[in-house]
């Protein structure tokens, strides 16, 4: 009790809404002699080594010095303060302030008559690249709670870092917008979707990824996470996109609809929904010999689905185009508008993707994307052509899909293989499995089955 004392002391002495206050020398007064008692009072306390004091003897950095040469050891007090407190940390200022640009404390000499200067001036950071991206620099703060471990990954939103939190003592994942304004903008949207889903499932049973809190840090919103283990497609490609097990498919299957359903039935649509977006609590995995090849099986199958930076409230507004192009549904393409069964197509190809190890519909054209859906599903429904908008309209002639005009293109959709030949119903799983997946990938939106039907379909349980 008493350690916590005096480390609640040492926060509240150096720590301003989880900055380091300035220090504060009077000019013509004598400097305060250091405590060298409170010093070695924290120096001794029994903590277990951290990624920030890998031993307890190791030597404490970030001292001030007086203009008299004392030491003031902010360092290891605001260490022991995080430490010991077991105290939700403060919220974090954002970065309107100027002030809070320093990264370090500075020393301010006020002369008799009030007035302050700067010991000494600290020199300019440079926090972010030239596309707005927050510089990552290993084993540096990104607040004085989260220090950086290593880069998880990057994309258009900005990064993902692994980070060691202080407070709780574990580790975590912060994911790091980049600061442009319309990427902040849609990151208050997806902290407000986040927000929505914890509300509502407190014990998360319908394994979306929880927001634990969220700080603006830098002129950068920060959201931290659990820390899980790699998405489903890097899994994927550390096996050479080898297939997954019959019962694994069946496993993802059951817990990608029930996040489907889980949103849809809040008025969610995820618009993203892809093997990138499918996180593995963890990817621990044990080796197999299939003939002469060796792969791995996952021995945990549990997931969280992640990223939802671009769901949509029914109510809100809708853009024209969403989904990663693999994963678009044909009512996306054809500029008809789209609602919830566009989610259901994209789980119909990802798990042909889990049950073949590649994309079912791997293009990036719309003309060669519509003319690969019907090498595999057969012809669109005719009056499909009739509900698409004008740009949709104009790939079909005669009421038929306008071939692809290149070599190239014909071939690749030549090479395509009908849905009954890519999952042949050799057993009643795969049966069940295959009847899944045309309703799954049914073309008119209006009759396509949905997540929470989906669920009851036989085929879980087989």
């Amino acid at each position: 009790m008493a350690q916590d004392s005096k480390a609640r002391h040492w926060e509240e002495e150096f720590y301003k809404n989880g900055y380091p206050k300035e220090v504060i020398v009077i000019e013509d007064s004598p400097t305060p002699p250091a405590s060298s008692s409170s010093v070695a009072t924290l120096r001794s306390s029994s903590k277990p080594p951290t990624p920030d004091h890998p031993h307890p003897s190791q030597p404490d950095q970030g001292d001030l010095r007086g203009s008299s040469g004392q030491v003031y050891n902010t360092a290891s007090a605001a260490a022991a303060a995080f430490y010991a407190s077991s105290k939700r940390a403060r919220p974090y200022p954002t970065t309107d302030d100027p002030s809070l640009k320093r990264t370090k404390p500075s020393l301010i000499r006020v002369d008799q008559q009030g007035r302050s200067t700067y010991a000494s001036n600290p020199p300019s950071e440079v926090y972010d690249d030239k596309d707005g991206h927050y510089i990552i620099k290993l084993n540096d703060s990104l607040t004085p709670r989260y220090k950086i471990m290593r880069l998880l990954g990057q994309g258009t939103f900005g990064k993902v870092v692994e980070c060691y939190d202080r407070v709780r003592r574990t580790f975590c994942a912060i994911k790091v917008i980049r600061a442009i304004p319309k990427y902040r903008d849609a990151s208050k949207i997806e902290i407000r979707v986040l927000n929505a889903l914890k509300k509502r499932d407190p014990l998360n049973l319908n394994k979306c990824i929880h927001l634990l809190e969220w700080f603006d840090h830098r002129n950068h919103v920060c959201m931290v996470f659990e820390l899980l283990g790699q998405s489903v497609f890097d899994f994927l490609k550390s096996n050479h996109f080898r297939p997954f097990p019959s019962h694994h498919i069946q496993q993802f299957a059951k817990q990608l609809l029930t996040s489907v359903a889980f949103l849809h039935d809040l008025n969610l649509i995820h618009t993203d929904l892809k093997p990138e977006n499918i996180l593995l609590v963890n990817h621990t995995s044990h080796p197999i010999l299939t003939g002469n090849k060796e792969s791995f099986v996952l021995e945990d199958t549990n997931i969280r689905l992640i990223d939802f930076g671009s769901a949509t409230f029914e109510q809100d507004y809708h853009s024209a185009v969403v989904s990663t192009r693999h994963y678009r549904a044909p009512e996306i393409i054809l500029g008809m508008g789209w609602s919830y069964p566009c989610d259901v197509w994209s789980i119909g190809c990802i798990l042909v993707e889990f049950f073949t190890g590649d994309a079912l519909f791997h293009t990036h054209d719309n003309l060669e994307h519509l003319a690969m859906m019907e090498a595999v599903l057969g012809t669109l429904p005719s009056h499909l052509h009739r509900l698409a908008s004008q740009e949709g309209q104009s790939f079909f002639k005669n009421n038929q899909l306008k071939y692809p005009d290149t070599k190239k293109s014909r071939q690749v959709v030549r090479n395509m293989k009908p849905l009954h030949e890519l999952i042949r119903p050799t057993d009643p799983l795969k049966t069940h499995f295959l009847d899944l997946i045309q309703q799954l990938l049914w073309y008119d939106p209006t009759t396509r089955i949905s997540a929470r039907e989906a669920l009851r379909h036989p085929f879980f349980s087989v």
